[in-house]
């Protein structure tokens, strides 16, 4: 449903891949509500993905581009405003990956050299993108910037491996940096802690469908899926979220304030009845 939440903004949403992608979603969503806005992702992302369907779906234009190079950051900020007609209103960082974890490392045993990926690609360019775009003076006074989070910054959670660090990261740079921005031209920049949710991305986490379960048991509200995410990042693109900024804002169904549900102790205690309860010890 169409509000014109959006209309006349616009925008820059980076990590659009597949109809899977959060990244996606937001586009898909904005477009609905006015917004007009580029697309960028990685050249590979691009020829390798279905970004370009997504585009002609709403009426945007791709740019490539590596998210931790400099260069090619400038070049779509310019592009984006040259394209669009004006300074931008919000923009969406939907970027992450980890080598450790798609190699299967362990967090007790990381290759370093994929560390640094991990917090380049994840986590400093997010930082990378907004002093590219402070530096352009390329947002419109009261602009939104989000970046997306996930509830391992805070706490350990099985498998989320050398991700749990760059959102961390992450969230410190929306931090320290929405101060800065905020006080200098009205731009607020936020994180959203979002539910497992099953993307290309989030697929390749070590036992994603067993943590996807069990925070499903644990939330009040229960998951909150791709689209549920994109509705909400609407909101804070908006002028109705105008004095929010430098949070992390928890969008789980309640799992970040959950110690022990009853669907998830039912479940629990179904274990001891089970002939392997001796592994549990």
């Amino acid at each position: 449903m169409g509000y014109n939440l959006l209309k006349g903004k616009r925008g820059i949403i980076f990590g659009a891949l597949n109809d899977m992608s959060i990244a996606w979603k937001v586009a898909e969503l904005a477009h609905q509500q006015g917004a007009t806005f580029t697309l960028s992702n990685t050249h590979v992302a691009c020829r390798m993905g279905s970004v370009t369907d997504l585009a002609e779906k709403t009426g945007s234009e791709v740019i490539p581009a590596d998210a931790t190079n400099i260069s090619d950051l400038e070049n779509v900020i310019n592009k984006s405003t040259e394209v669009l007609g004006g300074k931008i209103d919000f923009i969406l960082h939907s970027i992450g990956m980890s080598l450790n974890v798609r190699k299967k490392r362990p967090y007790h045993d990381l290759d370093y050299n994929y560390l640094n990926k991990t917090l380049d690609i994840s986590a400093i360019s997010f930082h990378k993108l907004i002093q590219t775009a402070f530096k352009a003076d390329a947002m419109n006074e009261w602009g939104s910037i989000v970046g997306l989070s996930y509830i391992a910054a805070q706490r350990s959670l099985y498998g989320y491996n050398d991700m749990a660090d760059a959102k961390s990261l992450l969230e410190s740079i929306a931090r320290s940096f929405g101060y800065i921005y905020g006080r200098e031209k009205k731009v607020r920049i936020n994180t959203v802690s979002q539910s497992p949710t099953v993307t290309t991305a989030g697929s390749g986490v070590k036992g994603i469908d067993g943590l996807i379960d069990f925070s499903e048991r644990m939330s009040p509200l229960g998951n909150a899926d791709a689209e549920d995410c994109a509705n909400y990042c609407l909101t804070l693109f908006s002028d109705l979220t105008r004095k929010v900024t430098m949070q992390n804002l928890y969008h789980d169904g309640g799992f970040s304030n959950m110690g022990m549900s009853l669907r998830a102790m039912k479940q629990y205690n179904k274990s001891f009845d089970s002939d392997d309860v001796n592994d549990l010890y």
